[in-house]
């Protein structure tokens, strides 16, 4: 089991962040032993760019979804879903329109006059 260290996000700066993402993109890139000229061609864009991304400068979003796409990354997407939810007054509201029986209607009876 690995162990994460809790890391305070809304206590850091804007700039402390993207730095923080620029790391992330470096340990990646390091760890499947590519080159920043290797990166940024299997992604589409230019080395100074993957450059300013690792030091925490100002890219794209879409410049951050092709390398992360690149480094097999788009996971870290996921904590963007939104999972729909309803409130509880609206649950209890449809819970009391709920049918509770069945109405016993049956199927009229076919006219005796046929037979």
């Amino acid at each position: 089991m690995t162990e994460k260290s809790f890391t305070n996000w809304t206590s850091m700066s804007d700039k402390a962040l993207v730095k923080n993402i620029g790391v992330f993109i470096r340990h990646h890139r390091m760890e499947q032993d590519k080159t920043q000229n290797t990166l940024a061609a299997e992604a589409g864009i230019s080395r100074s760019t993957l450059s300013l991304l690792e030091r925490g400068e100002t890219v794209t979003l879409a410049t951050l979804i092709q390398v992360l796409r690149v480094l097999d990354q788009l996971q870290v997407i996921s904590a963007f879903d939104v999972q729909e939810s309803i409130s509880p007054l609206a649950l209890a509201k449809l819970q009391k329109e709920k049918r509770k029986r069945a109405s016993g209607k049956k199927e009229e009876k076919a006219d005796d006059t046929n037979w």
